[in-house]
This record gives structure tokens, sequence and C-alpha cells, in this order.
């Protein structure tokens, strides 16, 4: 179940959408919230590692001027890491699913080509 965050802000993402936004060369920044084992074990292409952890000592990395998307594994601490960023005036938009399912609606588009 993913949780509705939309009370606070945060607006998800699909995989679909985050897709699209990829291969149009849309200017933003995909941010990964996971640990940087899970990083270094997959990853979206093109993504920027912050650890949850991490990310009140690093905001000087995030650029207001673009729009952030977050992932996690499944979606629930990058929506609370977007929950924080909002709240300090960043645009960001949660990915529905996190990783599980980008990979999951990956692995099916690959199938059906």
């Amino acid at each position: 179940m993913f949780y509705n965050y939309s009370m606070y802000g945060v607006e998800n993402i699909t995989p679909e959408e985050l897709n699209v936004k990829i291969q149009s060369g849309s200017d933003f920044v995909l941010l990964d919230v996971r640990t940087a084992q899970e990083n270094a074990a997959e990853a979206i292409e093109g993504s920027y590692l912050v650890p949850i952890h991490e990310l009140p000592h690093r905001l000087q990395e995030l650029p207001k001027n673009k729009d952030i998307v977050v992932y996690c594994r499944i979606g629930n601490r990058s929506a609370y890491a977007c929950v924080y960023l909002s709240r300090l005036g960043y645009a960001v938009k949660n990915l529905e699913g996190g990783i599980v399912l980008w990979n999951r609606k990956s692995s099916l588009s690959a199938a059906r080509v």
C-alpha cells in the first residue's frame, strides 16, 4: 500500500510518467535517498545519491530552481524526504512504488517490445 502524502503538498509521479520525463530530456534532478549499499546494488540511471539520513546536511547540493523526483525502495522514505524538501521550498515529486515498481514496469515494457 502506498501512503498518501498529498496532504503535505507532495505529488506522486508514476514510473511511466518518470520515463517520459527522462526520454524527453527534461532538466530535473533524480534523487535516490536510499543507502549507499542499496544504490550500489541497483539504481536508476542518472540518479544522484543522498541517503535520507544525510539529507539535512547536504541540502546545498540540491538546486531549488529545478524539479526533483525522489525515489527509494518502495516510496516511503522518498515520500518523507519529499515532505521535508517541500517544506523547505523545493519542487518535488515522489516516485510511486520506488525502484521496485520502476523495475517491474521497466521489465514489463521490455517484455512487450
